[in-house]
């Protein structure tokens, strides 16, 4: 039997998936909200920059190919919320600067 998959681990596998549009990582753009496991089940909570974005499905789908590389996952689920709404305000600093970088900013 594999170990519980790790948290931490799962968040920086995260920081891998790149918003096709913007090329920021998901996690600096402040798109995933919570992680949660419960044995090999892991769980995404994700919203997007815009209620139907059209990479919505092709976000989701690197998502769950990130989370399922770590040891110990089985099964990725992402849930899509829109409560509380994305704003730029959840960008990190680390996204800023990328975004700044890239002249979106």
């Amino acid at each position: 039997m594999s170990k519980p998959a790790s948290e931490s681990k799962i968040w920086d596998v995260l920081t891998q998936v790149h918003d096709p549009e913007l090329e920021v990582d998901i996690v600096n753009l402040g798109l995933v909200y919570e992680v949660s496991i419960d044995g090999s089940r892991v769980e995404l909570t994700m919203t997007l920059t815009t209620i139907g974005c059209p990479v919505q499905d092709e976000l989701e789908q690197m998502a769950k190919a990130a989370v399922r590389t770590v040891e110990g996952v089985e099964q990725v689920v992402v849930r899509w919320v829109f409560d509380p709404p994305w704003t730029p305000g959840r960008v990190t600093d680390e996204g800023r600067d990328l975004l700044m970088s890239m002249g979106y900013l």
